[in-house]
């Protein structure tokens, strides 16, 4: 029997994922990724005694903060906006995984993620709920053992299963909030840390139109409050070395060419360019056609065929080939 170690988070969806494995043959044994949340902590106990599943606990409190938290805070202190989850999956989540994985002897390990992970390929899951754009830095050997059982599914559809299997967790709510930020106030968050950059102006053009409350609120895209001169006005760009923060009319986000650095590509590196589309925020907003210029730095340039809105500094710039992920690198 196949053995794979699931990523037990106490939701609904890694519970549900486990029942999906055991049913597809699976010999399923779970690792629930400890960050001191002891209501999760009791939840996924609760779901391993239900499903009948092994469960260890690790305490990943260092990792986390060691190789996401701490950057996360450093990316709001230079004007980005970072995503921590991409962050965390591949050099937290899934090292643990496989490292627990080979101290049992499983070969594969699993979570609940809707996307699909088909014999080391990454794909898409179904358009409602996707989540494969959080999964492109995953390395090769990851993704070579990456098992997603609810890659055809979508949320409600989890749900019902979720009652038919009668897990604990069936009707708990679902977690939109960042882990490591359980109120949502990352601004407060990142006070607590020392990072509280001071109000600074919004200016246009080189002229003060306003003042903000500090650039670790504000993101490239966002609109700012007011109208000026008849036009809503967005942010442009963020400038933490004066403050200041650049603001422009919606049509001047629009842009056909940006780069991305340290770009993690999941398939063999490329020489040449790839065509492909590129999306640059976990969201369902437009997704260009583009070719993507290899760089030897590691980075890549994008040029897109039609333009794409608002592309900010530190979140992920993410190209498929239609259903598959070809990779993704932070933009510059």
């Amino acid at each position: 029997m196949k053995k794979v170690v699931l990523g037990l988070s106490g939701g609904v969806d890694s519970a549900v994922a486990a029942r999906l494995l055991q049913q597809s043959g699976y010999a399923v044994s779970a690792l629930y990724l400890d960050i001191g949340t002891a209501e999760a902590r009791e939840d996924a106990c609760a779901s391993a005694a239900a499903l009948g599943v092994d469960l260890a606990v690790e305490d990943v409190s260092e990792a986390l903060e060691r190789l996401v938290c701490a950057p996360f805070a450093r990316s709001y202190r230079c004007g980005e906006t970072p995503n921590p989850c991409i962050l965390c999956n591949p050099a937290v989540k899934f090292a643990a995984l496989c490292a627990h994985a080979d101290a049992v002897g499983a070969e594969y390990v699993a979570t609940g993620h809707y996307a699909r992970a088909e014999n080391g390929v990454l794909l898409r899951g179904m358009p409602a709920n996707d989540q494969s754009y959080m999964l492109c830095r995953l390395t090769r050997a990851q993704l070579s053992r990456l098992v997603l059982p609810l890659g055809g599914y979508e949320k409600a559809q989890v749900r019902a299963l979720a009652r038919e299997f009668s897990v604990p967790v069936a009707d708990k709510p679902d977690s939109m909030e960042i882990c490591f930020v359980p109120d949502k106030d990352y601004a407060g968050w990142l006070r607590r840390r020392g990072v509280n950059p001071p109000p600074g102006e919004f200016v246009r053009d080189g002229v003060v139109v306003g003042r903000h409350e500090g650039i670790h609120r504000w993101t490239v895209g966002q609109r700012i409050p007011g109208v000026y001169d008849g036009e809503k006005l967005y942010v442009q760009s963020i400038s933490p070395e004066d403050n200041r923060i650049a603001v422009c009319t919606d049509a001047q986000l629009h842009r056909t060419e940006f780069f991305a650095r340290d770009f993690n590509w999941l398939i063999p590196s490329p020489a040449a360019a790839q065509r492909g589309s590129v999306k640059v925020r976990h969201s369902r907003s437009n997704e260009p056609a583009c070719t993507v210029y290899p760089l030897p730095d590691g980075g890549v340039r994008i040029v897109t065929d039609t333009p794409v809105r608002a592309p900010a500094r530190g979140q992920s710039a993410v190209v498929y080939d239609g259903a598959r992920v070809l990779g993704g690198g932070f933009i510059v």
